[in-house]
């Protein structure tokens, strides 16, 4: 498999909308294409498994480690890897370039397209390429320019060749068709964009008219493959996955070790009228609960399923939106009632926030005894939400976070109540196989 990463200066320069319809005329050309996303996102994930047909792979050097990141990297399989990159080329965990595109770049040994949208510059543009190019030793292999008009695509053109040891490759040009609608996390999901197919079509056939494919093919690098140790002995439980438009946030390895402990069974709490039967265990993840909260606490027979069998003390883990399904359900600001109800197994509410909380990465350490995880327990993990909620239940995780400045900053999150665990940060079970094994004892 030869591979590439698609990277930027910056979000929201250009990154998802080219990666994707570079998939799509890869796939168009015959090609087997296997996608991965730089860093913890869930939703370019979607995207890319969309377009190809086969399920794209995180790549987080924090939450996975550089084994668990080359690990999940040889799961993949296709023709062709077409990794997109996080934030801008350099950015990652800090102010330095840990946890980067850049940083993944080099462990995996991958060149570097870069995208870029520039907007009313010439020879200033070609001074900031300088400096991406310059900055580390990083393998820029050239360039596609991202929404701007053939003119201007001629003028930039020229004045790189003048002035940057960087070739261009073509470019996407301007086009309200490609335009995907966001909310207050982001993108909407895959499954939620009716003309998804027929957008990224339009994309690949641009990519095809306005950028040199037979040259993007020619920066591939033939890829390594690693060792694997990521794997779990069948302990023979029946494990209930929650999985449909309100909850698709899951590692793809995460449900890959699930399936190794024992027999995975995908359910919806929007359509499914009750938990699935004689279930050893239940994993809540993350996804969009508080937009389709309606549905949800619409279907009053799965809520009460769910909140008698953890009452009954079935096994449990719910990560974010997991938590958030878990409470009595929605407090508007400024209303003293419940807008729409939830399980109501934990108790106390949910709040939505204009702005995100504890955003970024950060480490769990598990504060209290309790009858789940061992004391001390600590494993990485990543917090993305714009809400908080507001339980009476106690708090078991002290959550740490390294600040700029060399300073920490510490916060508590993390609920267990009878067999029920639940908390806002995602984890990717590769970060600690000692974690699964203590969920599942």
């Amino acid at each position: 498999m030869k591979g590439i990463v698609i990277a930027s200066n910056t979000s929201g320069g250009g990154k998802t909308t080219v990666t994707l319809g570079v998939m799509k005329a890869l796939k168009n050309r015959g090609l087997d294409v296997q996608g991965y996303k730089v860093g913890p996102d869930y939703l370019d994930t979607a995207f890319h498994t969309k377009i190809t047909g086969k399920n794209s792979r995180n790549l987080d050097l924090f939450l996975m480690g550089e084994s668990g990141v080359k690990a999940s990297f040889s799961r993949g399989v296709g023709d062709v890897a077409v990794v997109e990159g996080v934030m801008g080329l350099y950015d990652g965990k800090g102010i330095d370039t840990s946890n980067s595109t850049y940083h993944l770049s080099k462990v995996l040994d991958l060149p570097i397209i870069l995208v870029l949208s520039p907007k009313a510059q010439v020879a200033t543009f070609c001074a900031e390429i300088n400096g991406i190019v310059n900055f580390k030793d990083a393998n820029i292999k050239g360039v596609i320019l991202n929404n701007i008009t053939e003119n201007y695509y001629n003028l930039l053109k020229a004045a790189i060749k003048e002035n940057c040891n960087l070739e261009v490759i073509g470019y996407l040009p301007k086009d309200e068709r490609l335009n995907l609608k966001s909310r207050h996390l982001g993108l909407i999901q895959s499954s939620e964009v009716e003309d998804l197919e027929q957008k990224i079509e339009i994309c690949a056939q641009l990519l095809e008219k306005h950028v040199d494919m037979e040259l993007l093919l020619q920066k591939f690098k033939e890829t390594e493959k690693y060792e694997d140790n990521f794997h779990l002995e069948n302990v023979g439980k029946r494990i209930a996955v929650a999985y449909d438009k309100a909850f698709s946030f899951y590692y793809k390895e995460n449900l890959e070790l699930l399936e190794e402990l024992g027999e995975v069974i995908y359910f919806s709490p929007i359509e499914d009228k009750e938990l699935p039967s004689n279930i050893d265990f239940l994993y809540l993840g993350g996804g969009y609960p508080e937009v389709f909260i309606r549905e949800l606490s619409q279907n009053t027979s799965m809520l009460d399923s769910i909140k008698a069998t953890l009452n009954n003390g079935l096994h449990c883990y719910a990560e974010c939106g997991g938590l958030m399904y878990l409470t009595q359900g929605e407090l508007l600001k400024g209303e003293d009632e419940i807008s729409h109800k939830a399980v109501g197994f934990f108790d106390g509410d949910y709040t939505l926030t204009k702005t995100l909380q504890n955003f970024g990465y950060a480490e769990i350490k598990v504060g209290v005894e309790n009858n789940i995880l061992p004391k001390n327990m600590s494993i990485n993990c990543h917090e993305f939400h714009k809400s908080t909620v507001n339980l009476e239940e106690e708090k078991i995780f002290d959550l740490f976070k390294q600040v700029y400045d060399g300073s920490q900053r510490n916060w508590q999150c993390g609920y267990l109540k009878k067999n029920t665990l639940a908390g806002y940060g995602h984890v990717h079970f590769f970060g600690n196989l000692q974690w699964v094994r203590e969920l599942f004892k």
